[in-house]
């Protein structure tokens, strides 16, 4: 069992990019079953943001996990999708 507190702590990559994406902030579940369905990802910072500025919540379907290892989380998606759903809020799917 993992619990929410680890998965915070490792860091979402992109595995066929490589491209570091952000960390876990919360999860998505489904009232129905309990199943997680999503995890919301915070996403990195852009270089000279203000200190207050909203981050961008990114929002990774649970089908698009490849892996979860000790200190990463490898996900399959099409970066692009990531980065249109970082600027419009949506989820990637």
């Amino acid at each position: 069992m993992v619990t929410l507190s680890a998965l915070q702590t490792k860091e979402v990559v992109l595995l066929k990019e490589g491209e570091r994406i952000g960390f876990i902030d919360d999860v998505e579940l489904d009232e129905a079953t309990g199943h997680i369905t999503a995890l919301i990802v915070i996403g990195k910072q852009l270089k000279g943001a203000l200190l207050f500025q909203r981050q961008e919540e990114i929002v990774i379907p649970w089908e698009h996990i490849v892996t979860i290892g000790r200190d990463f989380i490898l996900i399959s998606t099409d970066a692009n999708k990531v980065e249109v759903a970082q600027e419009i809020g949506k989820n990637v799917e």
